[in-house]
C-alpha cells in the first residue's frame, strides 16, 4: 500500500552540490529517479513537461527565489499537491513568514552536510510516501460520482462506486468471508451519507463497524454530508466514521482527508505484519526453521485431541552418532546438518502437518489421518532420503519411533510422545539407522 516516490526533482544551483547530491542518493535510495536542475526555469520546464513525486530546491536559485519556485508548483495542475521540501543554510524570517502560503511543505539545513541531507530524503519519504489503494466509493449522484472517482483515480488509486449500500455491503461481505485484515481488497469507504433506498450512509457505516466487526483502523470510513451542524457530526463520530467532509465538495480536502485515512490503514497493515512477524518468530526455531518446542506445548494437545486429524501418528527422529559428530567436526558443522534436516523435514511434509524441533538433535511430526501402517511407511521414507542427503559433506543417519492414537484411543499429547520415545529408544537399541513402532 505504500509507495515510494518514483521520481524527484532537485533544484540546486551549484553544480558540485547537484553532483554530490546524486552519488548519494543513486546509491541510498536506488529504486527513485532523480533529476538535476540548476535554475528555476530550468525546473519549470521539467516540471511542464514530467511527474515527480518530490522537489527540493534551494532558497536561493541564480534566476529566482526558491519561495517563488514554491508558488509557482501550488499553481500548476500536475504538481500542486507534490510535497516541496526548501533547502537552505539559513532558515530566516522571511522563510519562516512566507513558507506557509508559498506551499513548503518542509525545510532542510543544509549546513548540516549531504550525507544528512540524504537521511532526511529517505526519512521524509517514509513519512509523506505516495499512496496506492482502494477505496470503495458509494455515491447515488451520478454527477459527483463521476468526478470524484476522476479525482481519486487521477491521484494513482483505484476507486470502485456503487450507489446504493446494499451492493456495498454485499462486496465488503463477499471479500470478509475469508479475509485476511491487511489483505482485504478495500482500504477505506468513502459514502455519502443521504443515500437513495431502504439504507442511508449511516446504516452503511453501523454495518461495517457492527456486522462486519472492522474497526476504524482496519477499515476506515469517511462520510460526506450536506449538514453541518455539531450535533449530527457528533453522531456520525460516535458511530464510528474517521472522518467526514462537507459537501459541497473541496477536491484539496477530500484527497488531504482520504490521504490522511489511507495512512491510518497503511499504519495498521504494517503494525499487523510486524506482530506476525514476531508471532512467527516466537513459535520457530531459529537454526533449522520448523516449529520449537513451544509451539508444540501450544498447540500439540488442541491438535492430538481434534477429532477431524484422528487417527494422529507421532514420529520422534533423532540423528545417530550426533555428539560424535560435533565433537569431530565442530559445532558449527553439527549446525549445518541440523539446519539442512530441518530444511528436508519443513520442505517434505504437508501444511497440516506439525514439524518441531524436540530436543537439540531431536524432530518431533505430528501426522493427521495417518494409521500406522502409512506412518511406518513415511518413517522409512524420511530415513532414506536423510541417508541419501549427506549434509555438510557428512553421511548422517536417524532412528525413528513411531506410536499413533491407533494404539489406545485415550492417548493425549504427553502419552502419546511416550510411546513414540519408547519405540525410538528401541530403535538405537537395534543398532540405529532404522525406525521402531
Amino acid at each position: 500500500m505504500l509507495k515510494p516516490p518514483d521520481q524527484i526533482l532537485v533544484v540546486d544551483g551549484s553544480e558540485v552540490a547537484r553532483t554530490i547530491i546524486r552519488r548519494i542518493l543513486d546509491e541510498e535510495l536506488p529504486e527513485a529517479r532523480i533529476s538535476l536542475c540548476g535554475s528555476g526555469r530550468e525546473a519549470i520546464e521539467r516540471l511542464e513537461q514530467e511527474r515527480f513525486e518530490l522537489i527540493t530546491t534551494a532558497l536561493m536559485l541564480p534566476d529566482m527565489d526558491g519561495l517563488d519556485l514554491g508558488r509557482w508548483i501550488r499553481r500548476s495542475r500536475q504538481h500542486r499537491h507534490t510535497p516541496v521540501v526548501v533547502v537552505s543554510g539559513d532558515a530566516d524570517q522571511r522563510l519562516l513568514r512566507e513558507g506557509f502560503e508559498a506551499g513548503i511543505t518542509d525545510y532542510f539545513d543544509k549546513s548540516l552536510g549531504h550525507q544528512a541531507f540524504v537521511e532526511f530524503i529517505k526519512a521524509f519519504n517514509q513519512r509523506h510516501a505516495g499512496l496506492a489503494g482502494r477505496v470503495l466509493y458509494v455515491e447515488n449522484d451520478a454527477w459527483n460520482a463521476r468526478r470524484v472517482c476522476a479525482l481519486i483515480e487521477n491521484h494513482g488509486i483505484a476507486v470502485s462506486h456503487t450507489p446504493s449500500a446494499e451492493q456495498a455491503i454485499e462486496w465488503l461481505q463477499q471479500e470478509a468471508a475469508g479475509r485476511c485484515s491487511c489483505n482485504s481488497g478495500f482500504d477505506i469507504v468513502i459514502t455519502d451519507f443521504n443515500l437513495q433506498g431502504t439504507m442511508t450512509g449511516g446504516d452503511l457505516l453501523c454495518a461495517i463497524r457492527v456486522r462486519l466487526r472492522y474497526s476504524q483502523q482496519e477499515m476506515p470510513v469517511l462520510m460526506l454530508t450536506t449538514d453541518t451542524s455539531s450535533d449530527h457530526q457528533a453522531r456520525v463520530f460516535h458511530a464510528g466514521a474517521n472522518d467526514f467532509v462537507h459537501k459541497p465538495i473541496v477536491d484539496e480536502i477530500l484527497m488531504a482527508r482520504l490521504r490522511a485515512l489511507l495512512l491510518i490503514k497503511q499504519q495498521f497493515c504494517a503494525l499487523q505484519r510486524k506482530t506476525e512477524e514476531m508471532h512467527q518468530l516466537s513459535i520457530t526455531d531459529s537454526l533449522t526453521g520448523v516449529r520449537n518446542k513451544r509451539f508444540l506445548l501450544d498447540r500439540g494437545e488442541q491438535f492430538v485431541a481434534d477429532r477431524r486429524h484422528q487417527p494422529v501418528a507421532a514420529l520422534l527422529l533423532d540423528i545417530d552418532h550426533f555428539k560424535q559428530l560435533n565433537d569431530r567436526h565442530g559445532h558449527i558443522t553439527g549446525d549445518r546438518v541440523l539446519e539442512t534436516i530441518g530444511r528436508l523435514l519443513g520442505g517434505l511434509l504437508r501444511d497440516d502437518t506439525l514439524v518441531i524441533r524436540f530436543g537439540g538433535e531431536e524432530f518431533a511430526i505430528l501426522l493427521p489421518r495417518c494409521g500406522l501402517d502409512e506412518a511406518q511407511r513415511r518413517a522409512e521414507d524420511l530415513r532414506h532420503q536423510i541417508e541419501a542427503l549427506n549434509p555438510a559433506g557428512h553421511r548422517v543417519t536417524v532412528s525413528i519411533g513411531v506410536a499413533t492414537t491407533e494404539q489406545g484411543p485415550d492417548l493425549d499429547l504427553t502419552r502419546l510422545l511416550s510411546r513414540a520415545d519408547h519405540a525410538l529408544y528401541a530403535a538405537k537399541n537395534g543398532g540405529r539407522n532404522r525406525i521402531s513402532c
